[in-house]
């Protein structure tokens, strides 16, 4: 089994779909996921784009995806790198393709000068949490994330 670690180019863009939606079922969300293949296509292969992925593959086939954007601090005046969804498929955890990509992703933060590296994980996804604890990761439980979406965005967004 080898497993690479590669950039995604714009003919991933249905191959990250599929993992989003595969996500999505797992975290019982899938009735939220709004994204196609051309809305990918238009906003992470882009001239300008903010979002970057990964893929993982192992023996050549597309078993993981890392989808991740640059951030800010202003108490270090630095960038940071925050990983929007990391997915394995079930056929492959336990493999290493998970904390492969976690390892890339903290490599590319250093080369980027980056202050911090951050993630977020729902408290329940007991899996996860014990993959983020092995690599040393901390939880931030002071810290509360707070979220304006749909409708509730744009009744204040124009109130």
């Amino acid at each position: 089994m080898v497993l690479t670690l590669r950039e995604a180019v714009r003919g991933d863009a249905a191959t990250l779909l599929a993992f989003i939606r595969e996500l999505a079922i797992y975290e019982k969300a899938e009735h939220q996921v709004a994204a196609t293949i051309e809305a990918i296509e238009e906003t992470i292969f882009c001239a300008n784009a903010v979002p970057r992925a990964i893929i993982c593959e192992q023996d050549g086939k597309p078993v993981g995806m890392a989808i991740w954007f640059f951030s800010y601090s202003t108490w270090q005046a630095k960038s940071g790198l925050y990983l929007e969804d990391l997915y394995v498929t079930p056929a492959a955890r336990g493999s290493g393709a998970g904390k492969a990509m976690l390892k890339r992703l903290a490599q590319i933060a250093l080369e980027n000068g980056c202050g911090r590296f951050e993630w977020s994980v729902l408290d329940w996804n007991e899996p996860a949490i014990r993959v983020y604890e092995t690599i040393g990761a901390a939880p931030m439980n002071e810290w509360i994330r707070y979220r304006l979406c749909g409708d509730t965005l744009k009744s204040f967004a124009a109130g």
